[in-house]
């Protein structure tokens, strides 16, 4: 992790295609070490959720409509899939120099399902802030986050209702930032590891809304 944030450095001050053609072999090397590395923490979630797939995201960026035509992306991301459709929710790692976090949770979700979770938060909202004002959950991700959000209400619901805050967001996240030195450090994997699992009430409250009615009778 210390050799990926100090390329990540200099790939900020150097964002271009030259550069980076020059220092490629060294990008290759943190390739591999980081291949590793999200391998083991893979491996090591595997024991205690059942994941569909790892997916390192390539450093090219797609600048078609982008305003910044830099071509490279300075930071490196990893995501975990949950095996689908019974599990729900995506684990994340986000590596950048001074700007590093591991989140997850429904970043965008589809009309049906936005719509199902509001409608959840709309009868009840007891369950998911018995989960977000647990001292676990505090103590790792302060709140729960989603910073899109409609303006008022969403059709079809009361802008005065108590959970309105709640019903108005099109995300639901949560997210803990690290630290240079916490990246680096010798326990970096364990606490990427620690976290995840802190989201786990959250992820299994939300798939069982996502797999079941109003009544809470499981869907075909």
């Amino acid at each position: 992790m210390e050799n990926s944030l100090k390329f990540l450095e200099k790939l900020k001050e150097n964002n271009n295609r030259e550069w980076f053609a020059l220092h490629k072999p060294e990008f290759d090397l943190i390739v591999q070490a980081n291949k590793v590395f999200f391998n083991e923490v893979y491996a090591e979630l595997q024991k205690h959720d059942s994941l569909d797939k790892i997916h390192i995201f390539r450093i090219y960026k797609d600048v078609r409509f982008s305003k910044d035509k830099s071509p490279y992306k300075n930071n490196l991301g990893v995501s975990f899939s949950r095996t689908k459709p019974l599990l729900r929710g995506g684990y994340y790692c986000h590596i950048e120099p001074n700007n590093s976090f591991v989140g997850g949770g429904f970043w965008a979700p589809n009309n049906e399902d936005l719509l199902r979770i509001r409608k959840e938060f709309e009868m009840d909202t007891s369950e998911i802030e018995k989960i977000t004002s647990n001292e676990t959950f505090v103590k790792y991700f302060g709140e729960l986050k989603g910073e899109d959000a409609v303006k008022t209400a969403p059709k079809g619901f009361d802008k005065n209702h108590p959970a309105i805050d709640l019903i108005r967001k099109k995300q639901f996240v949560v997210m803990r930032s690290f630290s240079n030195e916490e990246v680096i450090s010798s326990n970096f994997k364990q606490e990427i590891i620690a976290t995840f699992l802190a989201m786990r009430p959250f992820f299994d409250f939300m798939s069982e809304v996502l797999t079941s009615d109003l009544n809470g009778e499981a869907l075909n």
